[in-house]
């Protein structure tokens, strides 16, 4: 009998031991995931980044035309993107600025349509720069120019760029500026053109450039850009906040101070490896419910251009926005898709 119960056990030892060696042989064949993501998110020069969940269920994204026409890129999870196409092409790229750039886009879905808002001009020209807008069935194009909306002679503010498309109580609204003073106005129905009648509305000084407006809980956040943009690594960029309990203001920020008075919280500042940091997308918010803002920065180990950047932005007890260090992170866990 005692013969019998070793044999047994022996018998079960080495089953064991197959068992646990299959078993690691698995875990050997399984790919390793990785639950982190690195600045920059895409490492080429993509200023003034625009983002939208399509129809589709992908996100798309837009930037300023260091690639010429402006570039679009797809993604499901924020952090892997594929360069789809340029929104324009050379034969129909808008022309109301002669020789101008298209800066700064906007994108946006009104009314069954991508509308693609827009900035040209060129450097210096700030009185015969101006707002446009384009539109397509899909968010990779082709976009069908529909002209300008306004220059700044026209609706006398200088350095009319920068616009940015919300809408508030069914009504439509471009909000808009560039160190000159940040400005409002209501739009038509379509988004396509100034409301009849409407007239502009200023709700911040002129420390700013680069709006978007947020809207949680019983505030408007007010995120702006302020200091040089495009000076390399000699960039002094950041972004700041207020907010207001009405779109058109007064916003304050943290201190209680009024951004028409160029008072303004900071958001994210410089650190060793990123300078110049500012002029964020719209916030994305993930599976699990954290929110997500792009923008643009410096690589000091590669200064070519600005590159994209992604943080999540956080919220503190007395509800303002911040991110972790308060300066762009070099690796963070992924958004969760």
């Amino acid at each position: 009998m005692k013969k019998y119960n070793f044999i047994l056990f022996f018998i079960l030892f080495l089953a064991s031991l197959v068992s646990v060696g299959c078993n690691n042989t698995d875990k050997k064949d399984e790919p390793v995931v990785d639950s982190k993501y690195h600045n920059p998110v895409i490492a080429l020069s993509l200023p003034d980044p625009t983002i939208i969940k399509a129809q589709d269920g992908f996100f798309y994204l837009y930037a300023t035309e260091d690639t010429r026409n402006v570039p679009i890129y797809k993604s499901e999870d924020l952090i892997d993107w594929i360069f789809v196409k340029t929104a324009f092409t050379e034969d129909t790229r808008p022309s109301f600025e002669s020789n101008g750039g298209i800066w700064a886009p906007d994108i946006n879905y009104i009314n069954g349509k991508y509308c693609l808002y827009y900035s040209m001009s060129v450097w210096g020209g700030e009185w015969t720069c101006g707002i446009g807008v384009a539109v397509s069935d899909k968010p990779e194009g082709p976009f069908v120019d529909k002209g300008k909306l306004f220059r700044s002679n026209e609706i006398d503010v200088q350095n009319s760029i920068d616009q940015f498309y919300i809408e508030d109580q069914e009504k439509k609204y471009l909000i808009w500026g560039s160190f000159r003073g940040i400005y409002g106005i209501e739009l038509s129905d379509d988004g396509l053109s100034i409301k009849s009648g409407a007239e502009k509305k200023q709700i911040a000084g002129t420390a700013f450039e680069g709006t978007y407006i947020h809207k949680r809980g019983e505030y408007y956040y007010l995120f702006a850009s302020i200091g040089s943009c495009c000076e390399g690594i000699n960039s002094t960029y950041q972004l700041v906040v207020g907010r207001s309990k009405s779109l058109f203001g007064p916003y304050f920020d943290k201190s209680g101070k009024d951004m028409m008075e160029n008072g303004y919280t900071v958001v994210i500042a410089p650190n060793s490896r990123f300078v110049g940091n500012g002029h964020c997308s719209e916030i994305v918010q993930d599976k699990s419910g954290k929110d997500w803002l792009f923008y643009h920065g410096v690589d000091v180990q590669n200064p070519k251009g600005r590159v994209l950047l992604l943080d999540e932005i956080k919220w503190s007890g007395d509800n303002w926005p911040y991110v972790s260090g308060g300066s762009p992170s070099l690796s963070a866990s992924k958004p969760v898709f």
